[in-house]
């Protein structure tokens, strides 16, 4: 496993695990991060990355995206 950030733009993950606590695990779940999703990187930008989640673009900040282990 490693976290989010550390993968390139083009790329298909499954997420396998979320860490932080409990409000914050369950806004990510509100925005469609939930283990076993697939997410795609869109891009990445001065570490803030864009996500295609569920066919809808979400922009994480990198303290949010190394919660994400996949």
């Amino acid at each position: 496993m490693m976290p989010l950030t550390m993968v390139n733009a083009g790329e298909t993950v499954t997420i396998r695990k979320i860490s932080g606590r409990d409000d914050v695990r369950q806004r990510l779940a509100e925005l469609g991060f939930v283990v076993d999703a697939e997410i795609t990187v869109v891009n990445v930008v001065g570490g803030n990355l864009i996500l295609m989640v569920k066919d809808s673009r979400v922009a994480l900040d990198s303290t949010m995206a190394n919660r994400i282990m996949v």
